[in-house]
């Protein structure tokens, strides 16, 4: 058999397994053993030695042009091949695009977050800077700049997580009013601010105490500030929380780092101007009080020209109050079943 039947013998062999191909790893081996190497092709070309001069050329070109149409072939095959799986993945895969999805509820703050982000937007819409502290606070800054000195009776009040001597868990959030009040530069104007962020008590967890919570104080300082500069921030945060049915009232008490003092009351029931006095239902809510002159000294300010207010609220017991909530330690269990009712 000449060398060119040969060849037009593979090819039509070739071909018909091409044709009958019907998977892709099968095409592949078809091409490795046709046209590598050892393939056939090859092995003909081997015998071209023994033709004459004339003949080479001829079956040489006849060779190569086998070689390409069987290239040729298993490219047309094997792209045949590909569109055939990747129908056949499609239609196992296929999704039914008009079943519901699944439903994903997005996620919502904490209730006493919210408490502490809508105290934010009232204040800064009211001038007032946010200002923040380390929650590892010196002993100088938590107490002795709020008027507490080592030996003061007052410091039996709040039971301290000491890490050191001098170093402690911040049982307020007024030192951060200590270092703020000793870089602001009062020629500049007033310095209004407030210091949300979480305190700690050696308290025993009960349904009203934990020893982890959260305090937001504020503080202003300012010529001319007076208790009625006091009382009207303060019934504007009350009404901007409970209501604008809702009334304050203030009650003289004691606190270390002001003079005169006042506890807080916000009316539990709407109040309007034929209410009774005798009906008004009243509970606490905060301390407050005119800044006392030795903090003010304490941090480089004149007590002579500058005076202010500051006030402490408790966010978890405003949320306890808003929301109705009897135990405060139902905050911090991270039931979803509680907490997603505050969305």
């Amino acid at each position: 058999m000449s060398l060119q039947d040969r060849l037009n013998e593979l090819k039509a062999t070739v071909l018909t397994q091409i044709n009958d191909t019907k998977h892709l790893d099968l095409l592949n081996e078809i091409r490795v053993n046709t046209l590598g190497k050892k393939g056939p092709i090859t092995e003909v070309l081997r015998g071209m030695k023994d033709l004459s001069a004339e003949e080479r050329p001829v079956i040489g070109a006849f060779a190569n042009e086998i070689r390409d149409l069987l290239k040729d072939a298993l490219e047309v095959k094997k792209a045949e091949l590909e569109t055939l799986a990747l129908n056949a993945q499609l239609a196992a895969e296929q999704i039914d695009v008009s079943l519901p999805g699944a439903n994903f509820e997005p996620g919502h703050a904490h209730v006493i977050q919210q408490i502490i982000e809508q105290l934010e937007d009232q204040f800064l819409g009211m001038g007032y800077q946010i200002a923040e502290g380390p929650e590892v606070e010196e002993d100088k800054y938590n107490f002795e700049m709020m008027n507490l000195p080592k030996d003061h009776p007052a410091r039996d009040m709040q039971d301290t997580f000491y890490i050191t001597p001098e170093i402690l868990m911040r049982t307020q959030t007024s030192p951060v009013q200590a270092r703020t009040m000793e870089k602001h530069d009062f020629t500049q104007g007033a310095l209004k601010m407030i210091s949300p962020g979480r305190v700690y008590r050696r308290d025993t967890d009960d349904a009203t105490h934990s020893h982890q919570f959260h305090q937001v104080e504020g503080l202003v300082i300012d010529k001319h500030i007076t208790m009625a500069d006091l009382k009207g921030t303060l019934l504007k945060v009350a009404q901007e929380l409970f209501g604008e049915k809702h009334q304050i009232r203030l009650r003289p008490s004691y606190f270390p780092f002001t003079e005169p003092s006042v506890e807080v009351d916000v009316s539990w029931n709407d109040v309007d101007e034929n209410t009774k006095p005798e009906d008004i239902e009243w509970i606490e809510v905060l301390g407050a009080g005119m800044v006392h002159p030795n903090v003010l000294k304490m941090a480089g300010v004149d007590p002579e020209v500058y005076g202010g207010f500051a006030f402490g609220l408790g966010p978890d017991r405003f949320a306890m109050l808003k929301y109705g909530v009897d135990d405060i330690r139902n905050f911090y269990l991270n039931d979803v079943r509680f907490l997603s009712q505050f969305k």
